[in-house]
Formats: structure tokens, C-alpha cells, sequence
């Protein structure tokens, strides 16, 4: 699968639930993709960064991983949602501590704003935890509005700017 398909997943957490570690946690989650149909192609090392946007929360953990979709956009964000409940995820404060923060970052070269989806992720060319590790194990996937590829949008993100590999 070339760059202009791949499906790419941001996976975070700083709650470790019933796992020793929020790192344990997200292996746990990417474990069960393939079940839920998105076999993962490719991932990220664990990358740590302070909470946001109070950094006094705990620290999170974030990774991306490309996979393998056969359905559409919204089957696929479906497909997240249940393995985030999975893990305890409740939805509620806005960019709040959660076990599980699984998010479409992009879906092939959509670009789309409908209810509940807008793709690619509206806010992700801004975070170094999701373009630097997605700037890790695709350093040219270009991003399909903006035209930039994931090591410069890496190097010109504003939010997470302390994330670093784990």
C-alpha cells in the first residue's frame, strides 16, 4: 500500500486503567485492530509528552499506527470507538485524561467535512505527538490539503512541542 492510501490512526492515553502503564495500555489497544479489521501495516515508537493543554495533568503517552481498512471512513471510525469503550473510554471533557484517545488522523487522500468527520483530523498537522511519530515511519506522507509532508509539518507544530520518543 503506497503512501497515498494509508489509513492513519493516532493513538494516545495518560490513563493506564488496569494496566501497569499507559504504554501497556496502547499496546493492548493496537493488539486488537486486526480484530476490529484494521490490520496495522506500520507504527510508531511510544512517544511522551507533557498533558495539554494543562500541563500539570499526567503525562501522555502517543503513537501512530497505518492500517488496513476495507470499509469507509465512518466504518472505520466506528471501528475505534468500540475498541476505545473497550478500554474504559467515556467521553466528556473536551481534551481532558482519558485511558484510550483513538483518532482518524487520514483516510487515504479524503478530504472531507460531514457530521462527525472531517477528514483529514482538523487539528493534527498541529501536534508533534502525532506528526512526529507519523514523521517516524512515513516521512513522506504528505498531508492531502495542506501539501506538506509529515517531517515538515513535524517541524512546524505548535502544540506538543516537548513530545520526544518514550
Amino acid at each position: 500500500m503506497g503512501l497515498d492510501q494509508a489509513v492513519i490512526v493516532a493513538l494516545g492515553s495518560n490513563m493506564p486503567g488496569d494496566h501497569p502503564s499507559s504504554e501497556a495500555l496502547l499496546e493492548s489497544a493496537l493488539s486488537r485492530f486486526p480484530q476490529a479489521g484494521l490490520p496495522v501495516l506500520a507504527r510508531s515508537r511510544w512517544w511522551s509528552s507533557a498533558a495539554w493543554p494543562d500541563p500539570k495533568g499526567k503525562e501522555y503517552r502517543n503513537g501512530v499506527a497505518i492500517v488496513e481498512a476495507n470499509g469507509p471512513p465512518g466504518a472505520v471510525l466506528e471501528a475505534l470507538f468500540a475498541i476505545e469503550r473497550q478500554f474504559g473510554r467515556e467521553r466528556g471533557e473536551f481534551n481532558g485524561p482519558r485511558t484510550l484517545d483513538l483518532d482518524l488522523i487520514a483516510y487515504g487522500r479524503q478530504v472531507s467535512d460531514g457530521p462527525g468527520l472531517t477528514l483529514p483530523h482538523p487539528r493534527a498537522h498541529e501536534r508533534l505527538f502525532v506528526m512526529g511519530p507519523l514523521a517516524e515511519i512515513a516521512p513522506d506522507w504528505t498531508h492531502p490539503a495542506l501539501g506538506r509532508t509529515a517531517v515538515e509539518l513535524a517541524a512546524a507544530a505548535r502544540v506538543g512541542r516537548d513530545a520526544r520518543p518514550a
